[in-house]
Formats: structure tokens, C-alpha cells, sequence
């Protein structure tokens, strides 16, 4: 049995639930470290509360190679396409609550449910979720490394600039430096957004190339063993007005201030309006558009985010990003994004690539 196994337990019983039933491929890679991707198949991780549990898997799915700890407390049960593999399902379920992952798909529940009128589900996600949340001293390192190698990439990605590439292109680079990194792909698709571009905070990067005073939103993660990172720059092309100016010094003051109020014990979402004040008290509230933050880990948007409707108080552990963002349609964005983890007296920022006003000037070449 795994420690985390052993916490995912300890939290059922406290919650009276009899099984827990875990689909999403992260958190079994998470609880077993076994990863596959079902598609349509089924694919389910079956926890009791007495320590036992079964690993449902297909047969043409790759075997999983536990630990001998694992191999101990888990029966692996394989089935073959077409099979009544849900009957196999309920026969192993025990009387009571039954926790249901919030990522199985719905057909699956309601066959198991025309099987086994009597189920009492329950979507506690929360449970895996908080767990997953608190990142172990092992998982703090990957991460600590995974943002000293984004900061590489973002360098070495900023360097490329001056030489007019379209955002398409410097894609295509980001996809080679991460390559020649070891890191292995993107964490999420990367935005690169030039002038207007950057007032959609979710652009898709196309094919515009930059105008002279532009701003630059670059906003890259890649995976590092199995761990994703995740950082937003805003550079200039060339010289950039005193309003481009002004909205970034005030993103930036927004990010600042939200770093030095994560702590232990501080409302997440006391964290979020500490940087919409900044930005509202400078007259930009209406662009701000989305939260301040998200959780990361083995996925780069996991559960929980710091935004001014979650109340949840900030844990040690914890890893989330701080991204304030002003965006105004038709001229330009800007935002700044880092990585903390929060630590004892309060976080500590993962991201070291500088955030002082960084003017390229374009090549002559």
C-alpha cells in the first residue's frame, strides 16, 4: 500500500465512504503510478476502505507494473472488449457510499446504476483533489526544476525575438528549445501573442508578425516528469508607449503584491483581490478579465484556483500561479505570471526569469 493510498483511505473513512472510484488517468498515474490513456475504453481504479482495491484494465491496454508493495493490496481484474465489465464493477462494490470520480463519463455511472439500483454515488472529488493538492517534498523539487528550465526556455525563446518571427514560428522554436531541454512536449499550448493579439487572454498563435512598439505576451509550460510548468512574459518590440508603460507597471505591481500576501492560512481569494484592487485603483478593473490563479501539478490546470469567489485557505504544500492580466481589445495585453509554493512563514516564487520592462529592439539583419 502506497502512503497516498493510505491517505486517500484515512479521508473515506472520515467521510464514511465504503469505495472510491478513480478514473482520470492522472490521479491513478498519481495514487499507482500506472498511466494509460482509455479513450472510450474503461479504465478504474476501485479503493475500499479496509485497504483492498482492484484495477480495472483492458486487455489491450499495457500491463501495469506495480510496486510489491501494490501487487500486495491490489487485484488487477483485466477485460476484454465487449465484456460485462461493469457487472464484474458492482459485484465488488461494498455496502454504502460510493465516491465517484468527477471525470467518468456519464454512460458508465448509468449502467452501473440500471445494475445496481441500490449505488449511493457521490461526487467527492474534493478528496483526491485536496490530496493531490499538497505536493510531497519530491514533487516540490520536480516542480522547482521544471520552472529552472521554463526560465531557460523563456531566455533563450526572448533571444529569438529581434529576428521578426510570426507567433506560428516561435512556436515552432519554443517546440525545439524545449526538445533540446529534455523536457518532453508542451504543458499546454503555448500563446504568443503579438500587439492586439494579447488582449484575448486565451489567443491561438497565427501567423502575425510584430509591429514596432508592440507588446509581447509569452505564456509557455512544458512537462517535466510528468510535471508541468507554466510562466507568462510580457516583453516590448521596440520602444513602447507611456500607456503600454503604464499597463504593465501596474500588472506588475498587481503580481508583486499578490506574491507577499500568500501564507498559510490566507483566504485564496483574499489573494485575488489584493492584485484587482491594483489594477482597479489605476482604472483598469474592467480588463482584468479572468482569476488571479490556478493549482498546477502533474496536469498544469488542476483542481482549485485562487480567485475572489473561492474562500479556501492557502495551504503549505500548495503550488498555484499568480497571473494578473490586463487586456484591452484592440491595443494590447499584458501579463505576468509565476509559479509559488506555499511554504511555512509563505511562498516561495518558482520563476526567476526577470520581470522588469524588457525592450527588444528588432534586428537590422
Amino acid at each position: 500500500m502506497s502512503t497516498r493510498l493510505e491517505q486517500l483511505i484515512m479521508k473515506m473513512n472520515e467521510q464514511k465512504v465504503s469505495n472510491q472510484l478513480i478514473s482520470d488517468p492522472t490521479s491513478i498515474r498519481y495514487f499507482i503510478d500506472y498511466y494509460t490513456e482509455p479513450g472510450e475504453r474503461l479504465l478504474l481504479l476501485l479503493v475500499h476502505t479496509n485497504g483492498s482495491a482492484e484495477l480495472f484494465v483492458n486487455r489491450l491496454f499495457p500491463r501495469p507494473k506495480l510496486t510489491p508493495a501494490l501487487r500486495k493490496s491490489i487485484h488487477i481484474i483485466y477485460y476484454n472488449d465487449g465484456e460485462a465489465i461493469l457487472e464484474k464493477i458492482a459485484e465488488k462494490l461494498y455496502p454504502g457510499t460510493s465516491g465517484i470520480d468527477k471525470n467518468w463519463p456519464a454512460h458508465f455511472l448509468l449502467d452501473l446504476l440500471q445494475i445496481e439500483p441500490q449505488l449511493q454515488p457521490l461526487n467527492n472529488s474534493y478528496l483526491i483533489d485536496d490530496l493531490r493538492g499538497i505536493k510531497s517534498l519530491e514533487e516540490q523539487n520536480i516542480m522547482r526544476e521544471a520552472s529552472r528550465i521554463n526560465d531557460q526556455a523563456m531566455a533563450r525563446l526572448i533571444d529569438l525575438l529581434p529576428f521578426n518571427y510570426s507567433e506560428n514560428e516561435l512556436k515552432q522554436q519554443l517546440s525545439n528549445i524545449y526538445a533540446s531541454l529534455n523536457q518532453t512536449g508542451f504543458s499546454f499550448d503555448p500563446i504568443i501573442a503579438y500587439g492586439p493579439n494579447g488582449a484575448d487572454p486565451h489567443h491561438t498563435t497565427s501567423a502575425h508578425k510584430p509591429d514596432y512598439g508592440d507588446t509581447v505576451v509569452i505564456d509557455i509550460g512544458a512537462m517535466h516528469q510528468n510535471y508541468a510548468s507554466d510562466m507568462t512574459r510580457t516583453v516590448f518590440y521596440g520602444h513602447p508607449s507611456d500607456f503600454s508603460l503604464q499597463v504593465y507597471d501596474t500588472v506588475l505591481k498587481a503580481n508583486q503584491a499578490a506574491i507577499k500576501a500568500v501564507k498559510p492560512g490566507v483566504p485564496l481569494s483574499e489573494i485575488d483581490l489584493t492584485a484587482r484592487k491594483i489594477i482597479e485603483d489605476a482604472g483598469f478593473g474592467k480588463f482584468f478579465t479572468h482569476r488571479t490563479g490556478h493549482f498546477i501539478g502533474q496536469e498544469c490546470h488542476e483542481a482549485g484556483d485562487v480567485s475572489q469567489f473561492n474562500h479556501s485557505l492557502c495551504q503549505e504544500g500548495q503550488i498555484f500561479s499568480i497571473e494578473p492580466g490586463i487586456y484591452i481589445p484592440g491595443h494590447l495585453g499584458v501579463r505576468i505570471e509565476d509559479l509559488v509554493l506555499v511554504t511555512a512563514n509563505g511562498c516561495e516564487v518558482l520563476n526567476h526569469y526577470p520581470k522588469d520592462p524588457i525592450i527588444i529592439e528588432p534586428s537590422i539583419d
